[in-house]
């Protein structure tokens, strides 16, 4: 296969040290990009450049011509999104030559929808959860007890009510401007998937369970596990949406064994870290290689980040030996043969996101995302 030159955005989150890793070990060339100054995965011997971004979010403009500049001088063959700013990318799609590897931004913002991704659920004739848009806050009071609230727009579980009690649903205001979505509790194990496709067919797919995360979102310490009827969501899913890219979902599995979906990400997640073989990885993106499998069977886990997140969680909890226990037997997916420096820069990162935080007075989660969010349409 011959080598291409790949540009990966969003090179803050350990996905994207995972995906450069995949490519430049499978023979590509790989230019990093994010607009966060100092990523981990800008330190792997997989990065042939480093390029500062402007934040898409609040520069778009400049944002899109450092991405034409960077596609043009380097001659960058396909962009790979890995965060949030996959939306931003999907804007410039028609503005640049490149092919970047997501789909055009209706079908992104559809999915990302908490709502919208539900009703194209049914319309696929796959299972899904009682799920209602809330615009007012009539909408939000015709509710039954017992139920989800969420924002229509969302990430990381963030602002996510649990069967609220009277009082914190009535601090609940959906608006037509900011609108929400209640969905019926399901009870049951939560199980997570990451699949690459093009063109409707299914290439890859890892499914996993978070065993600790970061606050209520991203999934820290993650273990594979195996289910036919995600397998076949997926896959109707991916056929009937003729989906390219990357995509990511959210299930239950309940009492019953059934299986329900919650919501999906139409980006990289945890899952990557379960593919491990970047020829073949590669010649599934790259090239027309066959679909793969994901060939890890330990349990993954970001060591400094059950430090801070996995630790405290274990102390309120009283379950420390357990996290001992999954600590010493996880393998840490930032290690990689003949690549030690970006587990080294994982604390720079840190401080360099803890300082964002800071300065912002927010959490740690909402500084490592706020200049790469999408929010909708109107981004206001």
């Amino acid at each position: 296969m011959t080598a291409r030159t790949i540009l990966i955005t969003g090179a803050r989150a350990p996905v994207a040290l995972h995906l450069a890793r995949l490519f430049h070990f499978a023979g590509h060339r790989v230019h990093l990009a994010c607009s966060i100054p100092s990523p981990m995965a800008a330190a792997s011997v997989a990065c042939t450049q480093f390029h500062l971004l402007p934040s898409p979010r609040s520069t778009h403009s400049a944002f899109r011509s450092t991405i034409q500049r960077i596609a043009t001088d380097h001659n960058v063959d396909l962009i790979i999104p890995t965060c949030e700013e996959v939306f931003y990318l999907a804007m410039i799609k028609a503005d640049i030559k490149v092919p970047i590897w997501c789909p055009d931004l209706a079908d992104l913002a559809r999915v990302h929808d908490k709502y919208a991704f539900i009703e194209t659920v049914k319309d696929l004739g796959l299972p899904a959860p009682e799920t209602a848009l809330l615009k007012s806050k009539a909408d939000r009071n015709a509710q039954p007890e017992g139920v989800v609230f969420k924002p229509q727009w969302s990430r990381f579980a963030s602002e996510v009510m649990i069967k609220p009690t009277a009082r914190q649903r009535a601090t609940l205001a959906p608006s037509a401007a900011l609108p929400w979505v209640a969905q019926a509790f399901v009870d049951g194990v939560e199980m997570s998937t990451y699949a690459i496709a093009r063109d409707g067919k299914m290439l890859g797919l890892a499914q996993y369970q978070s065993l600790y995360r970061a606050g209520k979102g991203a999934g820290i310490c993650f273990a594979p596990v195996h289910d036919d009827q995600i397998t076949d969501f997926v896959t109707r899913f991916v056929a009937g949406t003729g989906w390219t890219g990357q995509i990511s979902f959210d299930f239950i599995r309940q009492a019953d064994d059934t299986i329900m979906p919650l919501e999906c990400n139409p980006r990289a997640t945890s899952g990557v870290h379960f593919f491990r073989d970047p020829a073949a990885f590669g010649a599934a993106v790259c090239g027309r290689g066959p679909a793969i499998v994901s060939g890890v069977s330990q349990t993954q886990a970001v060591k400094l980040a059950m430090w801070v997140y996995g630790l405290p969680k274990a102390i309120r909890t009283g379950e420390i030996r357990e996290f001992w226990r999954r600590y010493r037997t996880a393998q840490d997916p930032l290690d990689w043969p003949t690549d030690p420096r970006p587990k080294r820069q994982q604390f720079n990162a840190l401080v360099e996101i803890g300082k964002i935080a800071l300065r912002d007075r927010v959490s740690l989660q909402s500084a490592s995302t706020r200049d790469i969010e999408w929010n909708g349409p109107d981004q206001s």
